[in-house]
């Protein structure tokens, strides 16, 4: 099936709210971290139930937190649940074949 131009121009903005949210993300490197330091933050993450850059993420939110201000969604759940874990489930297998999405 042909797309027309609609399709198209709809496909297009969606591939450009896409990048926008994408750029938005940062990296950030940190060099000559104290083995103490990694080794405490390893601990940390762990007993929080998160992985290290998972923690450093927390830890550097909540550093430059405004007072008062109420976390995200997210990561209340997190505090909350976290210590929790995850759960396992069993993936039936496929019974059809996957086909490809129709964007038109």
């Amino acid at each position: 099936m042909r797309r027309g131009y609609h399709g198209s121009k709809n496909l297009l903005s969606l591939i450009a709210l896409l990048a926008k949210e994408v750029a938005a993300l940062a990296a950030v490197s940190i060099r000559n971290l104290d083995e103490r330091v990694k080794e405490r933050l390893r601990v940390r993450a762990a007993r929080h139930g998160r992985s290290m850059e998972a923690e450093i993420r927390a830890i550097l939110t909540d550093a430059v937190s405004e007072p008062g201000e109420l976390p995200g969604l997210l990561d209340a759940i997190l505090d909350r649940f976290g210590e929790l874990g995850g759960v396992e489930l069993d993936i039936p297998p496929r019974a059809d074949r996957a086909r490809a999405a129709d964007l038109g």
